[in-house]
């Protein structure tokens, strides 16, 4: 069995993992990408988006990793989309377009039904509305021996750690205040659930923490 991990997961020094006000047109919050400025110039996110170039090095290398060895992903609700409550037509596929970044089985955390949606590339999205252990134990399955990856966002990372199952955490952290948004460990002690610090690489743009029990 792999284990459970984030990866590339971008937190401000204040300690926020997305903006405020998230919506259709702020699907970060309010200045949530300039979290990720360290990835957009990337051979990795390049190529995601069927660009050329693209930087090599720290960066790259941790934005390859952050998307290689997972057998499925786990996402919640507002990772998925702007849409809140019921489902009012099956309109709605995701931020990403007909071909999602995450090509294999992706179980999105919801508390209202919908029918799996095939999208291209490997992806299929699964709604889940049993709660994250019933989540957990569908995406150990579709992995078979690959990691699970716990996508995002701050909400549902906060849920799988206070759960004691996120075996490692790849947090990037950018130099960036927030000064408001999501806080990602705000109550939560990381010594306390068995975290200590593995691995701690700088770049021009961002410090690459590794995070393991």
């Amino acid at each position: 069995m792999g284990k459970v991990r984030v990866a590339g997961f971008a937190v401000s020094l204040d300690g926020f993992g997305a903006g405020p006000d998230q919506s259709l047109e702020q699907p970060l919050g309010l200045r949530g990408p300039e979290l990720h400025n360290w990835f957009y110039p990337t051979r990795t996110f390049r190529t995601m988006i069927g660009q050329p170039g693209g930087t090599e090095g720290v960066d790259d290398d941790f934005a390859r990793r952050s998307m290689e060895g997972f057998g499925a992903f786990i996402l919640g609700r507002n990772m998925f989309g702007p849409v809140r409550g019921d489902w009012p037509d099956e309109s709605w596929k995701g931020w990403w377009g007909d071909d999602p970044p995450y090509h294999a089985p992706t179980f999105i955390l919801t508390r209202h039904a919908r029918a799996p949606i095939v999208m291209e590339g490997g992806t299929t999205f699964h709604f889940v509305t049993d709660g994250i252990e019933a989540a957990l134990a569908q995406a150990r399955a579709a992995a078979g021996d690959l990691d699970v990856k716990i996508g995002g966002g701050v909400s549902t990372v906060r849920q799988y750690l206070e759960a004691g199952a996120i075996d490692e955490l790849h947090l990037v952290m950018s130099p960036v205040l927030l000064g408001r948004g999501e806080a990602l460990f705000a109550g939560i002690d990381l010594p306390g659930l068995g975290y200590r610090v593995t691995e701690m690489v700088p770049s021009d743009s961002a410090t690459h923490v590794v995070l393991a029990r």
